[in-house]
């Protein structure tokens, strides 16, 4: 059996795409960061076309966005265009890691999130 696991930062936006057989699949980019050489010169990153089929990958697509941190895990893939060999992995297992915001915007809490709020303070007469 062949796994492999990345850990990087998403370089695009979850994309939720639909095939023909009508199969739900969210793809998106993660680039690996290779480190520095003996001199001292950061290398060139390592990009993966990253997909979750199916349920999951419809309900995480909104929360997968671009400068975030995330880890996956599944069968590497390969595909050639034009000459090029270009990485992918097909996800069985994926953890979204915390910071990476780029350009200062922060992520979208779900729906049901019930943040206190100063309105809202958590009650410290909690009765247990």
């Amino acid at each position: 059996m062949q796994v492999i696991t990345i850990a990087g930062t998403i370089g695009r936006d979850a994309e939720l795409r639909n095939t023909g057989a009508g199969d739900s699949v969210a793809g998106f980019s993660v680039a690996v960061d290779n480190g520095k050489d003996k001199q001292g010169n950061k290398r060139d990153a390592t990009w993966f076309d990253v997909s979750i089929w199916g349920k999951r990958g419809k309900s995480v697509a909104q929360y997968i966005t671009k400068g975030g941190k995330i880890t996956v895990t599944g069968r590497l893939t390969t595909r050639e265009h034009e000459g090029k060999t270009y990485l992918g992995v097909n996800a069985s297992e994926f953890a979204l890691q915390g910071g990476g915001q780029s350009s200062g915007q922060a992520r979208q809490q779900p729906k049901d999130y019930d943040a206190p709020t100063e309105t809202n303070p958590l009650d410290d007469d909690i009765p247990f």
